[in-house]
């Protein structure tokens, strides 16, 4: 068996799968990348039974079959030859030599028997997004989904799709994040993808093509080019965040997004591990006035802002509130607050398209 292609388009694919290869498994199969090779097709497979990554180039083969190489000599003798085109040819001792310019080394593969098939996830059942939104849903939302194992449902996104709109969810009892769009789809969905694997198929969007999504009850394969990343969903009862989201509000500010951000920035310089202490936010008479202390000194700010509503003096967590803050867009973002105890809700300037939500911390005076 044998085949042919191009240096750098094989090395970008394997770069691509081998975000799935499992760094310590049962089955040694696992800890490598598949490769399957057809009638001018080489398909790299990677998968670690929680989320697999499957990709394919052209290439001149002669003759068909699969085997599984380690990852790392994979990537590295492909990436470090000097050539532009590159030759493999594999023996029926499963001993790889590669080629490329005057350079030629060897290693041996693994039979591809024990690598276990990736899930197969019915295509007719699914909806379609632009690459640039969707990575856009997660970026903004990524931050907010919990670190906590002891809830792995937390540890993933939900995706809510009802009458077309497109709600992307996380929480981790501390803040909430949704970014919504409008898609066109005939069914509605409600399932949780792990944040992993979400960041994983954001970093293969290299344009703004469509993103195919495909679902059962138990797997989720995204589609990007000729990339497929498949998840399993998280299984277990996701929080009703909608009746989390604030109906009323006393205060209103619109406040420039990156001055505030820079303030709360200034105070970040004062808080550490063994120095903790909640952000002081007093809101009236046209300023956002910022104050905080710890053992390592004060600072005290202001900002001018638009403000509507009653005075209000809040404390809350500055790096719940700065992870928000770099995930909004615009220029120019909505805070409203219910109360000294309410949560706080940070809004875009016009719409909604996307809703973070902070706890508020309890002031000691």
């Amino acid at each position: 068996m044998k085949f042919i292609c191009n240096k750098n388009e094989l090395s970008e694919a394997i770069s691509n799968v081998s975000k799935a290869v499992s760094s310590k498994s049962t089955i040694p199969a696992l800890e490598g990348i598949k490769v399957k090779v057809t009638k001018g097709v080489v398909e790299l497979t990677a998968y670690n039974l929680e989320m697999g990554i499957r990709t394919s180039i052209s290439s001149v083969t002669d003759g068909e079959g699969e085997f599984v190489v380690s990852s790392r000599l994979f990537s590295e003798f492909t990436r470090r030859m000097s050539g532009d085109e590159i030759t493999f040819s594999i023996n029926e001792s499963l001993i790889i030599n590669i080629s490329c310019s005057s350079t030629e080394c060897s290693f041996s593969a693994m039979s591809a028997e024990d690598y276990p098939d990736l899930p197969v996830v019915d295509s007719q059942r699914g909806f379609k997004i632009k690459n640039s939104v969707l990575k856009s849903m997660i970026n903004q939302t990524s931050y907010a989904a919990s670190l906590n194992e002891s809830k792995p449902i937390l540890t993933g996104e939900l995706f809510d799709i009802e009458n077309g709109k497109f709600n992307m969810v996380a929480i981790d009892g501390f803040r909430l994040a949704i970014r919504s769009e409008e898609i066109e789809s005939q069914e509605n969905y409600h399932f949780v993808v792990p944040k992993k694997a979400l960041l994983e198929i954001s970093s293969l969007m290299k344009d703004d093509t469509d993103c195919i999504v495909y679902t059962n009850d138990r797997h989720i394969i995204f589609q990007t080019g000729n990339v497929f990343v498949i998840s399993r969903l998280l299984e277990g009862a996701f929080h009703n965040y909608k009746v989390s989201i604030p109906s009323v509000h006393k205060t209103e500010v619109i406040i420039n997004k990156r001055e505030f951000s820079t303030c709360l920035e200034r105070c970040s310089l004062l808080i550490d591990e063994k120095n903790k202490a909640p952000i002081r936010c007093e809101v009236e008479n046209g300023e956002v006035k910022i104050s905080c202390k710890t053992g390592i000194g004060r600072i005290n700010d202001s900002l001018s802002a638009d403000i509507t509503g009653e005075s209000v003096t809040i404390g809350f967590n500055n790096k719940l509130f700065l992870d928000a803050l770099r995930a909004a867009e615009g220029d120019k973002i909505r805070i409203r607050f219910g109360g000294a105890t309410k949560v706080i809700e940070i809004l875009p300037l016009e719409g909604e398209n996307f809703i973070f939500l902070v706890m508020p911390v309890q002031l000691k005076n």
